[in-house]
């Protein structure tokens, strides 16, 4: 039996997937406020964030116009970023400020549609937005981020290093041969520099126990790496070969002299990027370097920004699910001024307590979860009890 063309089109329609008109409205309903947050929003923070002090260094450091213009397009999507669970509050607040206001809800709920049900559609779009923002902030983000710190740093720091570090430390680990014929995991080398200015360290210390009953010092005024030979150059130093019983057994001055370690102290110590520059890999890579390092105050603060950086996409749905619960109770007018001033409030109200729980994880006073989560779970609590409240 063969279909006509109309009973086919009639069979694919009922594949496809079906969104209820409720939901399509009301996500159409949400994209226009959401599109003027964004707008809103990332544009007052350019502008406070970014354009005055470029405007400063044109005018002050003679920064270059078009460098300027440069600078300001590649911090962009970092403001757009933030600005998207800004503009999610706005959105859900201004749109269901405005069916609460047309008595739109209360048709609806006389229809049997619970509020649980109607707020359905603002955490879909929030999802489709915090899958929006995690993309934005991996991918983008950070290198524009990069790229932006990079072209003012070769403008107005060219005869300075690009980067500077003190107090490198790198333990190595490794299998060190016993008397017996068995290997023990233990410390071989210990590698501390004073400083690195960007192409030297200076004031080099290595302690080398990578063989058993042989313990040197290694001290030298400077130190680089050769990447061509994959080894250490070290400059004006001294090594001390140190007995077993712990007194000097031999000291050898040397003007130059190879050491074949890895470059890991220049990764530590090179490490360009901060934390708005990284993205999630690239923060977990500077995480295990600095667990080399010894550094627990900056594997503390590593492990915050992590946690922080996982946990600031779902903020729209957060922010979906407060602006949804506010907005859907009883309303007088839906004034797009009164929905920004809410909306304002809610967005400080969020951050000053991100702010304080990044703060006390890396204090350690909590962990670095819920240093980053915290501030999430609250406003998903306070989202839950405004819709409670209001489906009575």
């Amino acid at each position: 039996m063969k279909l006509s063309i109309s009973d086919s089109l009639y069979s694919l329609q009922r594949l496809e997937p079906r969104i209820p008109v409720m939901d399509r409205y009301m996500i159409i309903e949400l994209t226009g406020p959401f599109l003027f947050g964004i707008g809103l929003f990332s544009s007052i923070g350019v502008t406070v964030g970014e354009m005055f002090d470029l405007v400063r260094k044109v005018a002050e450091s003679g920064l270059p116009f078009s460098t300027a213009i440069t600078v300001f397009l590649l911090k962009l999507p970092e403001y757009i970023g933030l600005a998207f669970p800004m503009a999610m509050v706005l959105a859900t607040l201004m749109v269901y400020s405005q069916m609460s206001s047309n008595s739109e809800i209360v048709a609806l709920r006389s229809c049997g549609i619970s509020v649980y049900r109607m707020v359905v559609p603002a955490l879909i779009f929030s999802l489709i937005i915090t899958a929006s923002t995690f993309t934005l902030n991996e991918i983008i983000v950070p290198n524009a981020n990069f790229q932006a710190s990079l072209t003012l740093e070769r403008t107005l720091e060219e005869d300075d290093p690009p980067f500077r570090e003190e107090n490198i430390f790198y333990p190595e680990f490794g299998k060190v041969e016993q008397p017996d014929g068995s290997k023990d995991t233990t410390l071989t080398r210990l590698f501390y520099a004073e400083k690195f200015d960007g192409r030297y360290m200076k004031g080099v210390t290595i302690l080398d126990r990578s063989q058993y009953g042989v313990e040197q010092i290694v001290s030298s005024e400077s130190a680089t790496w050769n990447p061509r030979e994959k080894s250490w150059e070290l400059f004006n130093g001294t090594v001390y070969l140190v007995s077993a019983d712990g007194s000097y057994r031999n000291i050898v001055r040397f003007d130059r002299q190879e050491l074949q370690m890895p470059n890991t102290p220049l990764d530590i110590a090179g490490k360009k990027r901060t934390y708005s520059q990284m993205n999630i890999r690239q923060a977990y890579e500077y995480l295990d370097l600095m667990r080399l390092s010894g550094n627990h105050r900056k594997v503390v603060k590593t492990q915050v920004r992590i946690q922080q950086k996982l946990a600031l996409p779902f903020v729209c749905v957060v922010m979906g699910l407060v602006g949804a619960a506010l907005g859907i109770g009883p309303q007088r007018s839906g004034s797009r001024g009164t929905s920004f001033g809410i909306s304002v409030i809610v967005i400080f109200a969020y951050y000053l307590l991100s702010f304080i729980t990044g703060a006390m994880g890396q204090k350690e006073i909590i962990s670095p979860f819920l240093a980053g989560w915290l501030p999430n779970f609250l406003g998903l609590g306070v989202a839950v009890l405004l819709l409670v409240r209001a489906s009575r």
